[in-house]
């Protein structure tokens, strides 16, 4: 069945991916297993974007799915022992940029791997990060932009966190299509990482767990 949900995920076909995952939920399939597919999914997805076979709608799509699987999923993720809350991470896509779905997963991701997640969304200002710090009180930032306008809103972004005097009690995070270790020097953050799976190595490292 596990095949069936990439399929169904990666094809766009909505009803269909969430009907198999409360299906596979019912049936006892543990979140992991859901998770990874979903995760092998949008992999696909990405895949076909950058090919010019998927476009925006396609990625809104796919990050709005991956967000219902979520909710789904999550009473079965709480009764997880290991599961626990393990610090915040605040995460948002930078100004300008709409792509949403590479956030997505890495939310997904975090949420699973047990940290109290603050998804900001997209195209988000400089000040709405630095208020939403000051409000969530995270330990962890993570700036996602997959377009090269995201390089100086990264860089923006950061500056207002300095700013506002928030700089030194978090640590942050770069990710996109783009980012490089030289983008992550230009923007002025901690680390940046590959894929999602580094998103949360690098805030289980920060976080000493």
């Amino acid at each position: 069945m596990s095949n069936k949900l990439v399929t169904a995920i990666a094809d766009m076909r909505e009803e269909e991916a969430l009907r198999l995952v409360r299906k596979m939920v019912a049936e006892g399939t543990a979140p992991v297993g859901i998770m990874d597919a979903a995760r092998e999914a949008m992999g696909i997805v990405g895949d076909r974007y950058e090919k010019g076979t998927y476009f925006l709608p396609e990625l809104i799509m796919a990050g709005e799915m991956l967000g219902q699987i979520t909710q789904i999923i999550k009473p079965e993720l709480a009764k997880m022992p290991e599961v626990k809350r393990q610090g915040k991470v605040l995460i948002g896509t930078v100004k300008g940029d709409i792509h949403d779905i590479g956030k997505s997963i890495v939310s997904f991701m975090l949420d699973v791997n047990g940290f109290d997640v603050r998804d900001l969304g997209v195209d988000v200002a400089p000040q709405k990060f630095v208020e939403a710090i000051r409000d969530f009180r995270p330990q962890v930032i993570g700036l996602s932009g997959f377009l090269t306008l995201a390089f100086d809103a990264m860089k923006d972004t950061i500056e207002a966190i300095k700013a506002a005097g928030l700089r030194d009690g978090v640590k942050i995070m770069i990710g996109g299509g783009q980012i490089s270790e030289q983008i992550k020097d230009y923007a002025g953050a901690d680390a940046y990482g590959r894929d999602a799976m580094a998103g949360v190595s690098l805030a289980k490292k920060w976080l000493g767990k």
